[in-house]
């Protein structure tokens, strides 16, 4: 009996043991190196993510959990070096650009999806953004239920036949039209930020328009 106990208490205590990542740098994943993550670093992400109520709040929670994930794995590799941009840091072993950055910010969130910590959405592969002489990659992300935006309402004084106030003058009558989807598909991208800082989220579109944290895209 006292065995049977023994065992299963050692089995609920290496169930969750920590949990490991490869995380690619030196630009192109030159190179790639595994970064563990401790219990107390994935019960914080897991809390942070639960904390959300909605999917716009899960994305600014995600953001936040994401610079954390690579602060920390910065105290393991020299990713810490790593600058927004592709200049700042160049020529420092630990760099990261798109590529890195695209690939490693995906593996995180497939972890984090496997532990069923997003609620609200669903990891996809990354994307990419071209123009004549550069391309972009980001990881992204897609809303499980795209909500609805009600467009504005207008009101029409011809059709509205008998609607009339107790003075005799036409009433309007409002006149909805129809609801539009709200953006689904969402960029996560870390590339644009030094390490440790929460992740730049922005719908697809914005982001695949050319847009830039600074310079307005929305979160």
């Amino acid at each position: 009996m006292k065995i049977a106990l023994f065992l299963m208490t050692m089995a609920a205590a290496s169930a969750w043991a920590g949990e490991s990542v490869t995380v690619c740098y030196n630009y192109g994943c030159g190179v790639e190196a595994p970064v563990r993550y401790e219990d107390r670093q994935l019960a914080f992400v897991r809390d942070q993510l639960r904390s959300a109520v909605d999917a716009a709040e899960e994305r600014e929670q995600l953001a936040r959990a994401l610079g954390s994930l690579y602060r920390w794995a910065g105290e393991q590799l020299p990713i810490h070096v790593d600058k927004g941009g592709d200049i700042a840091d160049d020529g420092e072993d630990g760099r990261m650009d798109c590529i890195d950055h695209a690939t490693t910010t995906t593996r995180l969130l497939r972890m984090i999806e496997a532990h069923g910590w997003l609620r609200h959405h669903r990891v996809l592969e990354p994307a990419r953004r071209s123009f004549i002489f550069t391309q972009h990659f980001t990881a992204v992300i897609e809303a499980r239920e795209a909500p609805v935006v009600a467009r504005a309402t207008l009101v029409d004084y011809d059709t509205c036949v008998g609607c009339y106030d107790e003075g005799g003058a036409l009433m309007p009558r409002p006149q909805a039209l129809p609801r539009k989807p709200a953006a689904s598909r969402w960029a996560v991208d870390t590339w644009f930020r030094d390490n440790g800082a929460p992740a730049a989220v922005m719908d697809i579109d914005t982001w695949q328009g050319g847009a830039y944290p600074d310079d307005g895209a929305r979160r």
